[in-house]
């Protein structure tokens, strides 16, 4: 009898640890690589990867139990297509998207937080060490927001009727970093945004590396990389090729400090490089380098519009290539487009100060754009060692001065080399512009400039010929 309750008892205790749930963080996997991190696959999870079912809930899971860890490795197993609502990276977190593997975010407004701006498909807040990478997508299937294909420009699904937010851009971010610290980005394809794509929020010491970002050419609003109140962020070596600005900081409630740009390729309807529009505090301490610019709309471009200054800037061993595109995207294919104006009548005025171009060659629909204003001074810009070539190509109208956003708006007015206005100390050495012997329609001055807004500018060694 004794013998028979110790059976039972033994019997009882396998089946209750049969029943008992899975220790998540016994799945697992010791690194056998140098770093020595664990991995965690969400298929140990539950993640089926067919791209119809949602897999939120396995990925999640497996984020949360490589964070408890003390950090890690999440795979997303080459071969899946894991469709997903948002999901948050923690702290000490690598997502590692395989080569092979996709990951999709939803396309329904429960598949978001409630609030508008926590709408991203991959979302940390107030994290440090996270990072994404793997050679594998993340894929916003910004076609599936799409009302109305227009080569001109797409009319986007928008879901502002909820009252959640205003206007026509309410629609899901890619890749949002909110709060964060030492982040890391790199060998992974951002496919599709429906709206920004990468999104660094007031953050710090970001590194994004070997990122290529596709967004549908015709699709408004799919910027590429928008860095907001961030400090000490490094971009490397990333392919940009999308319908609205492609590298983009923006200060609206703090400032932007040291920002690095290199090796990087880019094709944009907007502006390849763009200040603002939000620019409420300043941009300090940029370097841009080894840049080519294919035929955008804009290519380096500050809009100064609500008080914020500018200074300590340098843009060197650049290639641009600008043109026409519709009229209803912003720019007008200037190569450069450096602009301060007043938003609207209770906005500020920035001012733009200690700015160099270096070895800049461009080849162009337009020509360059220097324009402050009365009380938002452009002062302290040098151009040195650049060629300047004008060329048209498409048949859109030019004649056009574009102010946009706020200020004068579009502004009809004769083509020039180089058109500026409130500025003072600017310098152009070893400056030669050319133009197109075909293209000189439109054409009126190299340089035209109102002589009172206008001080103290130098040449040294500039040239201007038709070819």
């Amino acid at each position: 009898m004794a013998s028979f309750s110790l059976l039972s008892i033994s019997l009882f205790l396998l089946l209750l640890l049969s029943l008992a749930p899975i220790d998540s963080l016994n799945l697992r996997h010791r690194s056998d690589t140098s770093d020595g991190l664990d991995t965690f696959s969400v298929t140990d999870y539950g993640a089926v990867g067919d791209g119809h079912h949602y897999d939120t809930a396995a990925i999640q899971s497996a984020i949360d139990a490589c964070s408890l860890s003390g950090g890690g490795r999440v795979i997303l197993p080459a071969g899946g297509d894991y469709l997903t609502a948002t999901v948050f990276l923690k702290s000490g977190v690598t997502l590692q998207i395989q080569k092979g593997a996709n990951l999709l975010g939803g396309t329904k407004q429960e598949d978001y937080p409630p609030e508008s701006d926590r709408w991203y498909v991959v979302l940390a807040e107030n994290a440090t060490g996270v990072g994404i990478t793997g050679g594998g997508e993340i894929n916003g299937q910004g076609e599936e927001f799409v009302v109305m294909e227009s080569k001109k420009k797409n009319v986007m699904v928008s879901w502002n009727q909820t009252g959640q937010c205003e206007g026509d851009e309410c629609r899901p971010r890619l890749v949002g970093f909110l709060d964060s610290k030492n982040i890391k980005i790199s060998n992974i394809t951002l496919n599709q945004p429906a709206y920004w794509c990468l999104h660094i929020v007031r953050c710090d010491n970001t590194w994004i590396h070997k990122v290529s970002i596709y967004g549908d050419f015709d699709s408004p609003n799919n910027d590429g990389i928008d860095i907001t109140d961030s400090n000490n962020t490094m971009i490397n070596k990333c392919h940009i090729d999308t319908g609205d600005d492609a590298i983009c900081p923006k200060s609206l409630n703090g400032p932007v400090i040291n920002l690095t740009v290199t090796d990087c390729w880019i094709r944009t309807k907007s502006s390849a490089i763009k200040f603002g529009s939000a620019s409420f505090y300043d941009f300090k301490h940029f370097m841009f380098d080894n840049i080519t610019i294919f035929e955008s709309h804009r290519g380096l471009g500050m809009q100064i519009r609500d008080g914020g200054n500018v200074s300590d800037i340098v843009f060197s061993n650049i290639k641009i290539s600008t043109r026409y595109y519709d009229p209803s995207w912003w720019g007008r294919a200037e190569p450069i487009y450096i602009t301060t104006c007043p938003r609207s009548s209770d906005s500020k005025s920035g001012s733009i100060s200690n700015v160099r171009f270096e070895n800049i060659t461009s080849i162009s629909e337009n020509g360059i754009f220097l324009s402050g204003s009365k009380f938002g001074l452009l002062s302290d810009i040098k151009f040195k060692n650049v060629k300047l070539t004008y060329k048209r190509w498409t048949k859109y109208s030019g004649g056009l001065f574009d102010y946009r956003p706020g200020c004068q708006g579009l502004v009809n007015h004769s083509t020039a080399g180089i058109m500026m206005e409130h500025i003072s100390d600017l310098v152009l050495e070893n400056v030669k512009m050319r133009w197109y012997n075909m293209s000189l329609d439109g054409w009126e001055n190299p340089l035209f400039f109102q002589p009172s807004t206008v001080g103290k500018i130098s040449f040294h060694e500039w040239q201007s010929e038709i070819y």
